[in-house]
């Protein structure tokens, strides 16, 4: 288990190859190195002294050529040791990571996923640096270290002694400053993991903080942690720092040494110049490896104090195999035997207690209770989630706490009450339990299931419509995909030929020679959907060749005209209104901007047009051209502005097919517009309303002319690619249920657990789900479903009622409801 492996484990196990390279090039460095200070003593001692400025050049030549090749060299054992340790701390986190995914749900209460985080992203990354320096680092500066120390022996070994002697004070007193640092390390690992801990607890409760006004107790809180951390760090640092200090202390008094000694020999004639320089300059080098040693020494420590800290957090066993071994998964049929189940937790908590119950294949079973009952638990001992304490669970014969993980996953679909929905598309969380079980399979492509079983899935699970929605609001690229294109066009003219004229009422269409009353002045000038960012949004009034059209089209004065019409109009009636959304869903300025063109009025109320300056005549031409006409009903827009604007139209048009052709994409009924959605091509105008029905109307139009043309599936495949965000962030709750359920459907195993996979879904989703589950699913699958709602237990084979962890009736609804037991209490109390 890779929580047991020490941290010299990994030194051994890194790449082989790479670390006798990097042994044949720390070798050469270290020859290399020697060669400055030789050629040091020979410039001073040859070359000046005998006045041969051909030695010179040549010595100084070997001397820059030695530098040089050490300092590429030293590069190369970076390289080489950088590439080790990342090497090995991939598979540090790989293998941990592994680790951490097998490991009980139970595990998983008092883990802290902050904690999870940090301990694989940043806890383990001083473990990698020292494997990658674990040779290198020791190595090259223990041979530069007696290689150096050999050559002033060499030189001189009175001061070579003298220079040397002092060394084992250090190696003395750093080990037991080191040991106070390990310890105030380790301190100060465990409360930054519980810092972390805790923020992380905060900001997953902020709704509770807000909600309650508990800022000064969370801040309390908050400021304890940061208090300890801030006198463990400063104790830390003051060790750490103690050892630099000294190590450079000694660092220092040698020279002082060497002076005295060396400079006295020199004046006695026993010691030439050239030898002093050279070894001054050695002793200056022999620092180096010396402070590299110790750093490598804290890096050592460090690493070995955060390392063991995260496998002792995370050493825990899974609770059941992965894999069978000599076997493939079995395949069970459903058959479900529970005898005397009891589950206890720490704490000696006992939330299951004797259960009793049977299942035959295909059987359905509804699960009830009071909140707390342990129906929940229940359903997660027999699909194996939790591991009971007590009892057996068979299924087939097959005692569950001892068949594999496999076993299970290849058998069984779980639909937990919240799902949880992975980052990536719909159609990657859809196959997400298809492509578990069929993973490593060389067969694996042509056993993962295809379009049509995909899209009869979503259809059982009801989230077809919203697939086909996101499918619709799809941007196609028309030079890869020419061919939709243009059917998709083709589409478009039938649907208009079709529908137009029963559409009317509900979708303005793009007509070239009409105002569109339901888009943005904007949008009526320009016709078209800009390519270019600067043609778009706010970005166009600070546009200097629309502005210069504008001006050409002798349409800016009556805009800032409109603009500030509008501005005064809707601060009129606004303004002592609260900033309520209510008040401006007609309003043509938003909420949030309203003080703003509340404080222009103010500023420009007697000032005339041209006179306004530059920043608030933006202001005043951005509302004109955002002004929605058959939205913002607060101001009419005049007809003979109107007529001016559809004149700035054609223009606009022509001017910029003829200069700019690239920065628009016009629309026209026989040509596809790139950067509009499916949806909006096929509509070619905009629709009037939001509403439901009027939705649904243009929907089923559609979806009936996409059927015409063989175009539904591709849209809806298109749909499928949807990236559904973070945690599944941009579904709703009810469509991450469906989607949860339609990878069960999809994976179309012999058991099902459902555990209230339907809380989210309203009434008439939920009635059609246990509709299917009663029809399709029937004698199909064995079903075990965990349910609240009481009105749809009806139909189910059988009825289990739970109360404080034990099973307390069960069989059909009508034999219990007779009885007149826990479930007829449960029925009417319900009423």
């Amino acid at each position: 288990m890779i929580t047991k492996r020490a941290l010299t484990y990994w030194v051994k196990n890194s790449n082989m190859k790479l670390q006798l390279i990097l042994l044949v090039v720390i070798f050469f460095t270290v020859a290399v190195r020697l060669i400055p200070l030789e050629m040091q003593k020979k410039i001073i001692n040859q070359a000046i002294s005998m006045r041969k400025v051909d030695l010179l050049l040549m010595y100084s030549g070997f001397y820059i050529a030695s530098v040089v090749a050490a300092s590429l060299l030293k590069y190369l054992i970076t390289v080489l040791q950088t590439y080790i340790g990342q090497e090995s701390l991939a598979e540090m986190r790989k293998g941990l990571y592994a680790h951490i995914l097998t490991l009980p749900l139970g595990y998983f209460r008092k883990a802290n996923p902050g904690m999870v985080v940090s301990s694989l992203v940043t806890e383990l990354a001083p473990a990698g640096e020292y494997v990658g320096q674990s040779l290198a680092v020791p190595v090259t500066n223990l041979l530069t270290l007696l290689a150096f120390a050999g050559y002033m022996f060499f030189l001189n070994p009175i001061m070579a002694g003298i220079s040397i002697a002092l060394y084992p004070f250090v190696i003395y007193l750093v080990p037991k400053l080191q040991k106070k640092t390990n310890s105030a390390n380790k301190e100060r690992v465990d409360v930054t993991r519980n810092l972390s801990s805790h923020i992380n607890e905060t900001i997953s409760g902020i709704h509770e903080i807000h909600g309650n006004g508990s800022y000064r107790i969370e801040n309390r809180k908050y400021g304890d942690f940061v208090d300890r951390l801030f006198k463990i760090r400063i104790t830390w640092i003051l060790y750490r720092q103690g050892i630099k200090v000294l190590n450079n202390f000694f660092q220092n008094l040698g020279p002082f040494l060497l002076f005295i000694v060396g400079g006295y020999l020199a004046i006695q004639g026993r010691f030439d110049l050239g030898a002093l320089v050279a070894f001054l300059s050695a002793y200056e080098k022999i620092y180096d490896p010396w402070k590299e040693l110790m750093d490598f020494y804290q890096v050592h420590n460090d690493a070995s104090v955060r390392y063991n800290r995260v496998m002792e957090y995370f050493d825990a066993k899974p609770e059941f195999e992965l894999e069978p071994e000599g076997r493939d998964p079995v395949k069970l049929k459903g058959d479900i035997e529970v005898q005397n189940l009891g589950f206890t937790v720490s704490g000696n908590i006992r939330l299951l207690k004797q259960i009793n119950m049977r299942l035959k294949p295909g059987e359905q079973m509804a699960l009830v209770g009071f909140s707390g009952s342990g129906k929940s638990t229940l359903a997660q001992c027999v699909s194996q989630l939790y591991k009971y304490t007590s009892g057996s669970v068979k299924i087939d014969g097959y005692e569950v706490n001892e068949l594999t993980k496999a076993d299970l996953v290849h058998n069984m679909g779980i639909v937990a009450q919240s799902p949880f929905i992975f980052s990536g598309t719909i159609k990657d969380n859809l196959l997400y339990s298809c492509a578990a079980i069929i993973d490593n399979d060389p067969e694996a492509e042509q056993k993962m299931p295809d379009r049509d079983n995909m899209i009869e899935a979503i259809q059982q699970a009801g989230i077809f419509v919203d697939v086909l929605r996101f499918g619709l609001n799809t941007l196609l690229d028309p030079d890869k995909e020419a061919e939709l294109s243009e059917r998709l066009v083709r589409v478009r003219k039938n649907f208009h030929s079709d529908y137009g004229d029963k559409l009317a009422e509900h979708v303005e269409f793009y007509r070239a020679g009409q105002y569109l009353v339901y888009s943005s002045v904007a949008g009526n000038i320009t016709f078209g959907h800009a390519n270019d960012e600067s043609f778009s949004g706010r970005a166009l009034v600070s546009n200097e060749y629309f502005l210069a059209f504008l001006k050409e089209a002798q349409l800016e004065t009556p805009l800032l005209s409109l603009g500030r019409e509008l501005a005064k109009q809707t601060v009129d009636i606004l303004g002592n209104l609260p900033p309520d959304e209510v008040f401006f869903e007609q309003s043509p300025i938003p909420s949030e901007e309203f003080e703003g063109y509340k404080q222009l009025i103010a500023r420009i109320e007697d000032i005339p047009l041209p006179d306004i300056e530059e920043k608030d005549r933006e202001m005043l031409l951005h509302l004109a051209l955002s002004f929605v006409p058959g939205r913002h009903k607060i101001v009419a827009l005049p007809t003979v502005l109107q007529g001016l604007i559809l004149d700035g139209r054609k223009m606009f048009n022509a001017k910029v097919l003829a200069e700019r052709p690239e920065t628009f994409s016009f629309y026209q009924m026989t040509e596809f517009i790139p950067s509009q959605t499916i949806l909006d091509n096929i509509l070619f105008g905009k629709p009037k309303t939001d509403h439901p029905k009027v939705q649904d109307t243009i929907n089923q139009s559609l979806i009936q002319l996409l059927i015409e043309e063989d175009l539904l599936e591709t849209v809806v495949e298109l749909g499928m690619e949807f990236q559904v965000g973070t945690k599944g962030d941009k579904l709703s709750g009810g469509q991450c249920q469906k989607l949860a359920i339609a990878r069960t459907f999809l994976k179309n195993p012999p058991i099902m657990i459902m555990d209230e996979a339907t809380s989210a879904l309203d009434n008439r989703s939920q009635n059609r789900i246990q509709g299917l589950l009663e029809t399709k699913w029937k004698g199909k699958a064995t079903l075990i479903s965990v349910i609240h709602r009481l009105d749809t237990i009806k139909n189910y084979d059988k009825v289990a009622v739970m109360k404080a962890g034990k099973l307390m009736e069960v069989g059909p609804y009508e034999e219990l409801m007779e009885r007149k037991g826990l479930l007829y209490e449960l029925v009417h109390g319900a009423h």
